[in-house]
């Protein structure tokens, strides 16, 4: 992650890295229909905002969302490229190098102006790396909108840097990585990831695999090959939120944006076998730390329309969150468990339902595995209370629109479901989804995806 407010760059935390779903209750906006100027679909429309989409020529596809936020704006550009596409052997990291990259500037706005410009405006820029995605933003004043789109604009299509300062940045990336390492969390997750996916890149870390990142200074040319395949329009969303309007979005960007080349080639991306046997790997961590237990299950590609594979997000809060059995016995009544997270994830090739727990004795261990799996056993042997599933899916809904409240937190709530799939289609969808699932369909999620053979088993001992 990348900000113009410090001075120091740091990586994003790994993406698969499951957080437990917020219980808030309540929402202003959850009164608030679909308005009438959206466009007519099959499923109902959850974002509360008016929006329109344009797609360029060059293919650039830019998605504007008036709402009220008194002369504030969130610029945001999506591209569809993230550690996912880092498929030759050798080049993983690319992607997350090209986040620190795309701050070095242009031969128009050189890094030092570039930072002038937006400090001067009071804007904040930030950026992130993810297995599918790479996002870059602004929160702005709404005045300010040419001039970002110009800055932002040039950078995309100008990218400019010397071999020297490649160099430069490779050096402080690795440092990220070794800084990384120190953390058991991250230890865990690098080498669970690599255990579980053998042919696909899911099973390198969005930093990537710490040979290639030592390698990469001497990868100058290839870097430049890397940005002209995946930074193109038609690879590209720009999504624009707050006091502005539609009109004038769309002249600026075919202004600023209209003349960038086509030219995006897809990546080769190989097919990850099907998983057959239980993996399992021990991690030595040389470090003071409390043991932790990792359960990796494999899940097919995301799709908000599979109500199955969609039950296995409402799993992982039923079976594993704070309101679960499992929570209060491990952690309150037990006190054997320090914290759970568990989730599935949303990837566009097939992912993993996550579960970590941080052990406080390192004797209970295969005790808490033992838990964990007779809780799957309960799940998939009967559906879950009904009315505990309807209360979470009140929570969701709840959750999701608390984060529209600002033009930022509502680009940074759909960020993920444009680069899935390329609009705000999927978003609708999946929320549908969620209000549409039974208990029956989260035992069958349990039953399908839940399965011994199917998952990768990590233990982290510290010294």
């Amino acid at each position: 992650m990348h900000s113009l407010r410090s001075t120091r760059r740091k990586a994003r935390r790994p993406s698969t890295l499951a957080r437990r779903l917020a219980l808030t209750v309540g929402c202003a906006l959850l009164a608030s229909g679909p308005l009438p100027s959206q466009e007519s679909t099959d499923v109902k429309h959850i974002i509360p905002y008016a929006t329109e989409t344009r797609t360029l020529a060059n293919g650039l596809e830019v998605i504007v969302m008036p709402m009220p936020s008194d002369g504030l704006a969130a610029y945001w550009s999506i591209v569809r490229t993230g550690s996912r596409d880092e498929y030759e052997p050798g080049r993983s990291g690319f992607a997350h190098f090209f986040e620190h990259m795309m701050f070095r500037g242009t031969e128009r706005y050189p890094a030092d102006l570039y930072s002038r410009i937006v400090t001067t405006i009071g804007a904040d820029t930030n950026a992130y790396t993810t297995d599918d995605h790479t996002a870059y933003h602004l929160s702005m004043a709404a005045e300010d909108l040419e001039q970002v789109m110009e800055l932002e604009s040039d950078r995309f299509q100008r990218l400019s840097y010397p071999e020297s300062a490649f160099q430069t940045e490779a050096g402080a990336v690795y440092g990220e990585y070794r800084k990384s390492r120190t953390d058991p969390e991250f230890a865990l997750h690098e080498d669970v990831m690599a255990a579980a996916f053998e042919k696909h890149p899911y099973g390198h870390t969005t930093l990537g695999f710490e040979r290639d990142i030592a390698a990469m200074p001497t990868m100058y040319d290839y870097s430049r090959t890397f940005f002209a395949r995946y930074y193109r329009p038609e690879n590209t969303v720009l999504f624009v939120a707050g006091d502005v309007t539609p009109v004038k979005v769309f002249a600026l960007a075919e202004k600023y944006y209209g003349g960038w080349q086509r030219g995006y080639v897809p990546p080769q991306i190989p097919a990850e076998p099907e998983q057959r046997a239980e993996r399992r790997v021990e991690v030595r961590y040389d470090g003071q730390t409390l043991p932790m237990l990792r359960v990796a299950y494999k899940l097919p590609a995301y799709d908000p329309t599979d109500r199955t594979r969609v039950a296995a997000d409402l799993f992982a809060n039923l079976a594993l969150g704070e309101t679960s059995t499992m929570y209060r016995r491990l952690v309150l009544e037990e006190q054997v468990v320090e914290d759970i997270e568990a989730g599935a994830s949303h990837n566009r090739d097939p992912g993993l339902l996550d579960i970590t727990v941080r052990i406080k004795d390192p004797s209970k261990i295969d005790y808490v595995l033992d838990v964990i799996d007779a809780t799957v056993a309960e799940y998939r042997a009967a559906p879950p209370n009904a009315e505990r599933l309807a209360a979470l899916q009140r929570r969701l809904k709840y959750r999701f629109l608390m984060g529209l409240q600002t033009p930022d937190s509502a680009a940074a709530r759909v960020a993920q479901f444009i680069a899935l799939g390329g609009d705000l289609h999927g978003v609708d969808e999946l929320y549908a989804t969620y209000a549409a699932i039974t208990p029956a369909d989260v035992q069958a999620a349990a039953q399908q995806y839940l399965r011994n053979e199917r998952r990768t088993v990590g233990v982290l001992r510290g010294r």
